[in-house]
Order: structure tokens, then sequence, then C-alpha cells
């Protein structure tokens, strides 16, 4: 499932990464637990893991939660699994009208407690009432909510995701060159054809909208929810094995123990290009605080309601 929010809310994403993306995975959890929960569309108690992407191909802030939900879940009782209908897990329009309302009224809550600074293009927002005035056509807005059963079964869905659980918003290998203060590189257009095209933007640009995608200081961008959830999970996956009738239990690596296990030295790391050379810390360069100086960088648009 992949629960995304309008282009609209890119500039208070990037003044306050850290409250508009924790309230986006409140959001999208509470979301899918309470839907989920309705008799008349499962009943039942799900879990599932959540990972936060920010950018598209062109590298424009694209806030964007992906998420892995078993076919089913636990009846309210615990007695028995339920599972979904074949090739359909919940309505899409639901979670979408759901979603929207859930956080358009956390941010409202954020803003009435005074924890949203705004500067530069965004201070206007600092008023309530223009603050309300720039949620307000959104509630009218469909959001996109994407569910569909995987490719090739789970174990694709998972390696999917796990090529991008710790890369950064472009890779080398598309960065074409670097000439008269301008970047070149290549990116696919899912809006014709999936085509491979290319955008030249100018240094200072393209290091705006790259910075767009550096997240808060040990901020956890894959989490879990409901069965999967850290508390009572062993327990309840135990429970839900039981009821499918699966003997044997899957042993799961660690992302930590897979990063582990592919360095041969830890204590001296080899260099990656030619696996001889030992890499050395020469220094620490502390991480600046970005947020402000992008949030800066939009132009804000507020719609009068009336």
């Amino acid at each position: 499932m992949v629960f995304t929010v309008p282009h609209e809310l890119a500039p208070v994403a990037a003044a306050h990464p850290a409250i508009f993306y924790n309230l986006l995975f409140r959001a999208v959890r509470e979301t899918l637990l309470q839907v989920a929960a309705t008799p008349r569309h499962l009943g039942a108690q799900i879990g599932g893991l959540m990972v936060l992407h920010t950018w598209g191909q062109t590298l424009e802030l694209h806030p964007h939660v992906h998420v892995i939900v078993p076919g089913g879940g636990l009846s309210p009782d615990g007695t028995r699994w339920i599972s979904c209908k074949p090739g359909f897990f919940l309505p899409v329009r639901v979670l979408s009208r759901l979603l929207r309302g859930k956080l358009l009224a956390f941010l409202r809550e954020v803003h009435d407690r005074g924890e949203l600074r705004w500067t530069g293009g965004l201070a206007p927002l600092a008023d309530p009432q223009q603050f309300s005035r720039f949620l307000t056509p959104l509630y009218q807005k469909e959001w996109a909510v994407y569910a569909k059963p995987p490719h090739n079964g789970p174990e694709q869905a998972l390696k999917y995701l796990a090529r991008y659980t710790y890369r950064v918003a472009i890779s080398n290998e598309r960065i074409e060159a670097l000439e008269h203060d301008q970047v070149t590189f290549r990116y696919k257009d899912y809006a014709h054809g999936h085509r491979w095209r290319r955008m030249r933007l100018t240094v200072h640009e393209f290091l705006r909208r790259l910075m767009q995608h550096v997240l808060p200081r040990r901020f956890v961008r894959i989490r879990s929810f409901g069965l999967l959830a850290n508390r009572g999970r062993d327990e309840q996956l135990a429970r839900c094995r039981q009821l499918l009738g699966c003997k044997e239990r899957v042993t799961v690596t660690e992302p930590r123990e897979l990063l582990r296990n592919s360095s041969a030295d830890e204590d001296s790391p080899r260099c990656p290009a030619c696996g001889q050379g030992t890499l050395l810390l020469i220094a620490r360069i502390p991480r600046p605080r970005q947020s402000e100086l992008v949030a800066s960088t939009y132009q804000l648009r507020i719609f009068d309601s009336s």
C-alpha cells in the first residue's frame, strides 16, 4: 500500500520534517487500524510495516509512506484468523478520506499548540486564520492511496522496499554531468510510459532539492504497528502462526547484522572502490539545520475559501 499527501503540503514538510512525518506515520497507522477493525470492511486486528519515502524522480519533495500489510488479521477476540477477499484488502476511497481528515486535524492541533515556527516566505502561516485558509482547499481534494497485491509474492515486495531502505534520493549512476554550474541527471518519467529522460538544474537548485530529503537526526523512517508493533509482537505472531497452521518460524536477519556481515573488518573499513585501502576518520562535520533554509525557498499560495 502507498499513502501519498498532496504537493501543497510540501512546504510544511520542509519546514517541520520531524513533526510532519511523525504525524503522517500516525495518520497512516490510525487510518489502517480503524478501517480494518470496522466489521463491514474486514473486522480484524491487523499489523504492518511502514517505510517513509520523501522523493520523486526529479528530487522534488514528494512525501509518501509505503506499507506492507498481511492480507488479513486476528478477530477481535483473537480466536480466529480473518482473511481479506481475494484481490481486495480495504476500500482505498475510505482510506483516502480518513487519512485526509486525520492528518489535517493533527496539523491544526500542533499549530494551535504553537509547536510550528514559520519563517521567510511561510511567515503568514503563523496567523491561525491564514493557516486555516491554507488547509481548507485540501479537504476538497482527493488524496492518493494505492493498494495492490505484490507481483511475484510478498518476497518481491520486501525486496523492493529493502532496496530503498538505506538509499539516498539519487544514486551516483543517475548523475551524468557537472558542467558550467549545471547538473545533468537521468529520471524516469512515469507519466509518459516510464521513459528515461534528462533534467538539467543549476547546482544551487540541485542541492536545494537534495537537502529536502535529509531527515532529522535519529529520525526513524521504518516503523511497525498493530500486530507487528514491538510491544507484544512475539506473542501476537505466535498466535497468528498457530491459527494459520504455520509450524516453522521464519528467521529474519536484522539490517544491522547484514551490514556487519558485509564488512570483513568493521574496525578498519576498506575502500568501497578498490577494496584495498583502509578508510581513516579525519573529522566529523556536524549536520546543519537545513529545514528553515529549505522551507524559505517555497512560494506560499493561500486561496480565499470565501
